[in-house]
């Protein structure tokens, strides 16, 4: 898995702490480590999805995400995001966050975004293939 140019959704930090699955928590753990890129979007997600699994308190759970973008580079979410978000959604049909994330990723030139939650091998634009890196 070569994350050089490779952007991660919300799904692959969540199995970080997954406790039920060493191979998806391992899997994980090589990709967080290799220095993606992250949306914006995916950190928002991360904070509201741990801290209703893991019932943790919000200073840890911020506390949690700062360590693990430490390594990575995010993407914020600019008003050509959004212009990039409706074409998508458009023409690939992509949920709202989905289309957020996506449209990050090319946005940063991206050549795979790893996600367990979009259409594994689908190639948006000619540029950026979804990858399930679970399977």
């Amino acid at each position: 898995m070569e994350n050089s140019k490779a952007a991660i959704d919300t799904n692959v930090l969540i199995y970080l702490y997954d406790q039920s699955s060493n191979h998806k928590r391992t899997i994980a753990e090589k990709l967080v480590s290799d220095g993606p890129f992250i949306s914006g979007q995916v950190i928002s997600e991360f904070l509201n999805t741990t801290r209703r699994l893991l019932s943790l308190p919000k200073r840890q759970i911020l506390d949690k995400c700062i360590q693990l973008i430490d390594n990575c580079r995010v993407m914020p979410i600019e008003k050509s995001t959004l212009v990039a978000s409706l074409f998508l959604i458009e023409k690939y049909d992509f949920q709202l966050f989905d289309s957020l994330i996506v449209a990050s990723a090319l946005e940063s030139g991206c050549k795979t975004l790893y996600s367990e939650d979009m259409q594994h091998e689908l190639v948006v634009e000619e540029r950026l293939k979804i990858v399930n890196p679970f399977i």
